[in-house]
């Protein structure tokens, strides 16, 4: 037989292979239904899930700067107590920016390197009553961290509104620090307390 006969007899061979047995379907991968059901799926998911996922985020971050400022006031009183000296935290909304700084009593705000909050947060000045100046709130602590002054809270919200609130409040004299988050009913005119 000739190499071409040959050819001939494998392909022969090969077409009588492939066509004489019945096709079965193919059980692998999907079908275009069953992937065009399994997107719906997941968008109709998705679509219920985002808003409830994103107060989670805002909510975390409000937490978080919440936290953010009770260290600062603990801060402030630790370096008082250290320095002898009356320390002070200041804070203040800076280009659409809350920001703090801890720093001794007689110092210049202007010159100093402020601290940004989560940019999702700002002050409520509403509901804020830390004492206030040219912008600025501060709450300073004496030589032996006890609140040097006015006793006060300082409120924090999200910027894209929602009634979530979370504020810090020295409490007493002698410097007690706590936190709190909004109520259904006001207290002397504020929600947080």
């Amino acid at each position: 037989m000739t190499l071409s006969g040959c050819f001939f007899v494998k392909i022969k061979g090969f077409y009588r292979q492939l066509y004489s047995k019945p096709q079965k379907p193919s059980t692998k991968g999907f079908t275009v239904l069953e992937l065009l059901v399994t997107v719906a799926m997941i968008g109709i998911v998705s679509a219920i899930a985002a808003p409830s996922w994103l107060a989670f985020i805002n909510n975390q971050s409000l937490i978080a700067t919440q936290d953010q400022v009770q260290r600062s006031l603990h801060d402030a009183k630790r370096s008082a107590k250290q320095n002898k000296a009356t320390w002070q935290v200041s804070f203040r909304e800076h280009n659409g920016t809350g920001q703090w700084v801890v720093h001794p009593r007689n110092v210049n705000t202007n010159t100093l390197s402020w601290r940004n909050f989560d940019s999702r947060v700002s002050i409520d000045a509403n509901e804020t009553t830390f004492l206030e100046s040219g912008g600025v709130w501060r709450i300073q602590f004496n030589y032996r961290g006890h609140v040097n002054g006015q006793l006060g809270r300082l409120t924090l919200v999200l910027r894209q509104g929602g009634k979530a609130k979370r504020c810090v409040i020295t409490s007493t004299l002698i410097g007690a620090i706590r936190t709190a988050k909004e109520r259904p009913t006001q207290q002397d005119g504020k929600f947080c307390y």
